[in-house]
């Protein structure tokens, strides 16, 4: 029996994986996935998470990749209007910060185990029965769902993930290749029609992550990401002739949604990062919060496992929906409003998504 289980191998899943693993937890990382992504996805990481990746022995891997300072560069109508620079963080893609997680945790003496799904969950008061896709049975003390938005963990416990999704897509999101287009700034494109286009480089690479409101077809519906749609809506909003994009290597869709578990803990299983709660990217908050998560849940299982609080203490299993639950509401209610100014922000010339920050 191992002690701790995680479900999921993004920056969650590998944070928990690793501050376990150091305090010498058992732990095993299952991934439906069958290889590591290459996606930018999330891109930022705050002061915080750079503090806890620093006890982690994990910092020192990301900040000769990452990016410090970046400088918003703001146009409106095809114009150049302003620049602001944004320095309180790291620029840094997704898959580079699990890249380094993996690395941490191999020394550890963890690899995370690919092409497993989760299937069922049973558990009594002595641990938890993870049935996977292929008939196997992994026996753990406690499971702890990172497993994303649309967590696996999460359905097979029946929690309910409370709030409101917005019914239209609200962002088309890619990496794609800009030859010709400056990688000093994180360009944005905003139009007194409405709408915009976002091209941020991304260190360690030659791409950038593309953000824009979706391309409407001839009914008005918005049609699916692909490069062929992201040329259309850079010629519509950038006005730069010049620039073929190319290269797409992530395509997705993104709109609003404000949702949170109605509850983090069911018996021995657990849930964090965007298996718990999802929000606007305002402010680049998402795994930020599932970093802080993580480090939460770290500390209760730690203590819980360790039988430091001895025979007859409250249950310490409750410490984390305690300090988490409240945690998320307040993250939900944040980026929620700081994605309405936002918004509201980028129809004045000059404005981006630094409205969004602070």
């Amino acid at each position: 029996m191992t002690d701790v289980l995680i479900a999921g191998s993004g920056p969650t899943g590998l944070t928990l994986a690793c501050d376990l693993a150091r305090r010498g937890i058992g732990v095993r990382v299952i991934e439906e996935r069958p290889a590591p992504h290459r996606e930018s996805r999330g891109k930022g990481l705050t002061p915080g998470s750079l503090a806890a990746f620093a006890e982690l022995g994990v910092v020192e891997r990301l900040t000769p990749v990452g990016q410090r300072e970046t400088v918003l560069r703001k146009y409106f109508d095809g114009a150049h209007i302003s620049d602001t620079v944004v320095g309180d963080g790291l620029l840094i893609g997704q898959w580079q910060v699990e890249g380094a997680l993996r690395e941490r945790l191999a020394e550890l003496g963890v690899q995370v185990e690919y092409g497993a799904r989760l299937a069922a969950i049973s558990q009594d008061p002595a641990g938890v029965d993870a049935k996977l896709s292929d008939g196997s049975v992994i026996r753990a003390r406690h499971l702890a769902g990172c497993d994303g938005g649309r967590s696996t963990t999460r359905g097979l416990l029946g929690i309910p993930f409370e709030g409101y999704s917005a019914p239209e897509e609200s962002m088309v999101i890619g990496d794609v290749r800009a030859p010709g287009l400056s990688r000093d700034f994180w360009h944005q494109w905003f139009t007194s029609e409405g709408g915009g286009i976002l091209l941020c480089p991304m260190p360690g690479t030659d791409t950038f992550q593309l953000q824009s409101s979706p391309e409407p077809d001839e009914r008005g519906e918005p049609l699916p990401p692909s490069v062929e749609s992201f040329q259309r809506l850079f010629d519509r909003h950038a006005r730069m002739p010049g620039i073929r994009l190319a290269e797409a290597g992530w395509l997705s869709v993104w709109r609003v949604n404000v949702r949170m578990a109605a509850r983090l803990r069911e018996g021995r299983v657990f849930l964090a990062g965007d298996a718990a709660h999802v929000h606007p990217i305002a402010g680049g908050l998402g795994i930020n919060t599932g970093v802080e998560d993580a480090a939460a849940l770290a500390r209760t299982l730690a203590t819980a496992l360790s039988g430091a609080a001895g025979a007859g203490a409250p249950d310490l299993l409750d410490a984390y929906e305690a300090e988490r639950l409240p945690a998320a509401a307040a993250v939900l209610a944040d980026t929620a409003e700081r994605h309405e100014r936002v918004m509201a922000a980028v129809r004045t010339p000059g404005r981006g998504t630094e409205a969004g920050r602070g």
